[in-house]
C-alpha cells in the first residue's frame, strides 16, 4: 500500500491557489485512477482508496490547514502500518522553483515548507519521498504568504497545468518503481525557465 499525499488548505477560498499545488497533483491523480469516487472523511484528511497500477493507494488531502499536516498523516501511517521511508510520498508546492519544475526527492529537510516541517514533527523522521512543484519566489513588493496564498496568474498556470500531470506521473512511477526511478525520470525532464522573466515559467 501507498500512501500518496497532497499538501494544502481545505475550502473554496484557497482553490487553485499557489499553496495548494499538493491538492491539485493528486486530484489529478484521482481523476485518472478513481473517477467519480467520492473522497471519505478520515483521519482529518480527505481520502480517496483504489488501485493504482495493481497497488492499493490512499490519495490523502489533510483538511487541517498546512501547518498541522502532520497529525493527519501520522493517523493514516499509524494505522495502515506504512513505513513512510517506503510507502508515503507527499507532493507540496515549492518556492524555490520556477513554476512547473518538479524536484523529487527520497528525504531532506523541510526547507522552510510549514507542511514538511508539521509531517517531519509528528513523524519523526525526515525520511519519507517528497515531490516539489515550483511555483515561483514571491515578488519583491509582496509578502511571502500573501503570494503562497494568491492563484496563479495566466501565464503560470499555463506551466503549472502541464506540472500537474507530470507530478501525477512521477507519483506514478513512484508507486510502481519507487523514488529512485521517479528521480531519474521526471527531475531530468523539467521544462527551461523562461528567458524573458525568470520569475515565469512558460
Amino acid at each position: 500500500m501507498k500512501l500518496i499525499v497532497g499538501l494544502g488548505n481545505p475550502g473554496p477560498q484557497y482553490e487553485r491557489t499557489r499553496h495548494n499545488a499538493g491538492f491539485l497533483a493528486v486530484d489529478r491523480l484521482a481523476r485518472r485512477h478513481m473517477p467519480g469516487a467520492i473522497p471519505k472523511g478520515r483521519f482529518n484528511a480527505a481520502l480517496t482508496d483504489g488501485a493504482i497500477a495493481g497497488e492499493r493507494c490512499i490519495l490523502f488531502k489533510p483538511t487541517t490547514y498546512m501547518n498541522g499536516s502532520g497529525a493527519a498523516v501520522l493517523q493514516a501511517v499509524g494505522f495502515y502500518k506504512l513505513d513512510p521511508a517506503a510507502d508515503l510520498l507527499v507532493i507540496v508546492d515549492d518556492v524555490a522553483l520556477p513554476t512547473g519544475f518538479l524536484r523529487l526527492r527520497p528525504a531532506g529537510s523541510a526547507g522552510g515548507h510549514n507542511g514538511l516541517a508539521d509531517i517531519e514533527r509528528a513523524l519523526g523522521t525526515e525520511t519519507y519521498a517528497r515531490c516539489r512543484i515550483g511555483i515561483d519566489a514571491a515578488p519583491p513588493f509582496m509578502d511571502q504568504a500573501d503570494y503562497v496564498l494568491g492563484r496563479f496568474t495566466s501565464e503560470q498556470w499555463s506551466a503549472m497545468d502541464p506540472a500537474l500531470d507530470r507530478a501525477a506521473d512521477a507519483a506514478e512511477t513512484f508507486i510502481t518503481s519507487g523514488i529512485t526511478t521517479a528521480m531519474n525520470r521526471f527531475n531530468s525532464r523539467n521544462p527551461p525557465p523562461a528567458e524573458s522573466d525568470p520569475q515565469i515559467s512558460k
